[in-house]
């Protein structure tokens, strides 16, 4: 057996196998770790640290919110959500935010949650999920392209963090009621 194999083996014994399942408000520990590690990497959302738990428990209760866990036996590796805008007259659309611990990136694990959290934005009756990213979020991007968002804009130096300015882009996908394709 070759040493490649050995290893791939003693990898696949040792890693806890990955389950896709929707949150509820007794994951906000687990979803509030995952978000503050994301968070604290300074890279790829808007704020630099989780909020308080117990505004991550009162997110995950909002009403017309769909939110998708990824789980490594019992902890919380990854999520994306979808938040239903409250204003009437946008409550067709929603916002959809979403992170995954540096280990479990480039390994699939965005994609099945963004298409489960896309499917259930469809159940509740969607017809628009918007998002924003930052310009240097390339993976990200190329994800959200893949499954039919659209670039919508461009909020130039949108962030300013530690002196370095960057864009931000408006992305967004319109179902086939709205009028767009249908998730991928």
């Amino acid at each position: 057996m070759t040493g490649a194999r050995r290893r791939a083996q003693h990898s696949a014994a040792t890693e806890p196998e990955i389950a896709l399942r929707r949150s509820t408000p007794d994951d906000a520990a687990g979803v509030h770790r995952a978000l503050d590690a994301v968070a604290r990497e300074r890279r790829y959302l808007g704020f630099l640290e989780a909020p308080p738990v117990e505004s991550v428990r009162a997110f995950l209760s909002s009403p017309g919110l769909v939110q998708w866990a990824a789980l490594a036996g019992d902890e919380i590796v990854g999520w994306c959500d979808v938040r239903r805008s409250p204003l009437e007259g946008f409550r067709h659309a929603g916002v959809l935010g979403m992170g995954l611990l540096p280990g479990y990136r480039g390994k699939g694990l965005g994609r099945a949650l963004l298409l489960a959290t896309l499917q259930s934005a469809r159940e509740l009756g969607l017809g628009r999920i918007e998002l924003e990213v930052l310009e240097s979020n390339r993976a990200a991007i190329a994800l959200y392209e893949r499954h039919g968002f659209e670039h919508e804009g461009r909020k130039r130096a949108g962030r300013v963090l530690d002196g370095a300015p960057e864009d931000v882009l408006c992305m967004a996908l319109l179902f086939e009621a709205a009028g767009g394709p249908p998730p991928s």
